[in-house]
């Protein structure tokens, strides 16, 4: 029996220890690297945004910046056209740490060279080219995405001040950017306007820099100020105008009368009625009006709403509606003029007025015994130059008696015609006594007389002929004549030679002439 062949066992060998190799020090070392400048650079890196405008003039991606206050916070890196092709989108990396700049009230606007008014700005683009101006918003919401302001906004919003809503029915010439002034100083600008809604009236945005915005409070009137406000007293001609750039680009004045000053300034947005002009703003808002109508036969071209109703000179009331009526029974046509009589609100006082009287009474006697004395409303010219009319109230002593009737609606004062129109009538009155006149009878006899004068003269020139032929230089009659005027004129000389010698002697009319002879 073979032996069994003993058979190896197994033993354990230890696993040799496999370090790594130097070789990978490189490339772990480079991509510990990498991700070190990748991180450094995402973190380096600031927000990226995008702006929406609606062209992209003078816009250039990777060279376009956005500035702030004169420094660079962000670059424009890409422009495409927006999604429905009526505008561009412009993307914007920020530079770091400008997160806070981003809120929802941030605008941005691109700077090029503008003029608007007397405003021109961005000359220096010519050189440098657009950019992109940013305002920082005060809002704590954050936004990456904006919609860019087509025009520069005019007032910034780290400029201190307050702004008002001015409401108007006529924007004039004002316009973004023109100037406000107070006391004639430049305190503000139009910042924008826009249409009511209802299409009745415009609302102005006025800003008033600060300290300047503390003059306004609620008692503050605010007036156009545009062009030149001529007038003329009995001192000549007076020109208003707040400076020669209201002049050329229009502007707003405001100013707070003296007795009410002390009030507070009004709050931001306050809203406030923007006058025609200066003594509109001042003028005393209407109380309790005399509602009057006035019925003129004569054209009122030249008389329109608002025209003063005065009365000697001294306004006492203003135009409200010039119309026309026709009376269909007599198919008569008349210019009904309304106007409000209120003296009071144009500086008119009573005086000795108790005060349990009553104005309104005091009111219809006044004019009872106004209108009692010939006091009529009658149409007159305000300037030769423009044509405009003016009631006046004034005393016509031949005027037709007249009374008011109280009680009825609306009041009827009598009128007059104008003094264009009297002169008027005057001339047809003398045109109707020509007219009646015997001319063609009175012409005949002028006829006949001139018949009988030319035979008149005729027989006297025929006098005249006769007695030239007989006064004649050749004929006997002339020789004698000449011969009489001879001796006539020597009996003349003599005469004057005899009373020289009397009056040198007076003693020769008693002793004669033998005297003289010694």
């Amino acid at each position: 029996m073979p032996e069994p062949v003993e058979l190896p066992s197994s033993r354990t060998v230890p696993k040799k220890e496999r370090r790594p190799s130097l070789v990978w020090i490189v490339p772990v070392v480079a991509a510990l690297a990498g991700a070190w400048v990748a991180v450094t650079r995402v973190l380096a890196e600031g927000p990226t945004i995008t702006i929406d405008f609606r062209s992209a003039e003078g816009l250039e991606a990777g060279k376009t910046k956005v500035r702030y206050n004169g420094v660079d916070v962000g670059t424009m890196t890409a422009i495409r056209l927006s999604d429905d092709h009526l505008g561009v989108v412009a993307t914007v990396r920020m530079e770091p740490k400008t997160e806070s700049f981003l809120v929802a009230d941030t605008r941005f606007w691109v700077v090029r060279p503008r003029i608007s008014g007397a405003n021109i700005s961005g000359l220096g683009t010519l050189i440098s080219g657009a950019y992109v101006r940013m305002d920082i918003g005060q809002a704590r919401d954050e936004q990456r995405a904006f919609v860019g302001l087509e025009t520069p906004p005019i007032v910034m919003r780290d400029v201190p001040g307050r702004s008002f809503v001015l409401k108007t029915s006529d924007l004039g010439s004002l316009d973004s950017g023109t100037p406000v002034f107070y006391r004639r100083l430049q305190v503000g600008e139009v910042v924008g306007y826009e249409l009511d809604p209802d299409g009745s009236g415009l609302t102005v945005k006025a800003f008033v820099q600060a300290p300047y915005d503390r003059y306004v409070t609620s008692a503050t009137r605010f007036w156009h100020a545009s062009g030149l406000d001529v007038s003329m007293s009995a001192t000549g001609f007076s020109v208003q105008t707040q400076s020669l750039m209201s002049i050329l680009i229009g502007g707003i004045a405001f100013e707070t009368p003296v007795a009410e000053a002390a009030l507070p300034p009004a709050g931001e947005n306050t809203s406030f009625l923007l006058h025609r002009d200066r003594a509109e703003a001042f003028r005393a808002p209407e109380r309790n009006p005399l509602e009057v109508r006035l019925v003129f036969k004569q054209s009122v071209r030249g008389l329109a709403a608002g025209a003063p109703v005065e009365f000697r000179g001294i306004q006492v009331g203003q135009v409200v509606e010039v119309g026309a009526e026709v009376d269909v029974k007599t198919l008569a046509i008349s210019v009904p003029v309304k106007i409000h009589l209120e003296g009071a609100r144009f500086g008119v006082r009573f005086t000795d007025l108790d005060p349990g009287d009553d104005p309104t009474a005091i009111r219809r006697r006044l004019w009872d015994s106004l209108i009692a004395h010939g006091v009529r409303a009658q149409l007159r010219s305000g300037s030769l130059l423009t044509g405009a009319l003016f009631v006046a109230f004034d005393v016509f002593p031949d005027a037709a008696p007249a009374s008011i009737d109280w009680n009825a609606k609306p009041l009827d004062f009598p009128t007059v015609p104008g003094a264009l129109e009297g002169l008027e009538a005057s001339l047809a009155s003398i045109v109707r006594k020509i007219d009646q006149l015997p001319l063609q009878a009175i012409g005949d006899d002028v006829a006949k007389a001139l018949v009988q004068l030319d035979q008149t003269l005729s027989s006297a020139r025929g006098a005249l002929d006769s007695a030239g032929k007989l006064v004649a230089p050749s004929s006997p009659l002339a020789t004698e004549l000449t011969t009489t005027l001879q001796e006539v004129t020597r009996a003349a000389r003599a005469i004057r030679v005899l009373g020289d010698y009397l009056e040198r002697h007076p003693e020769a009319l008693l002793r004669g002439k033998s005297g003289e002879a010694r």
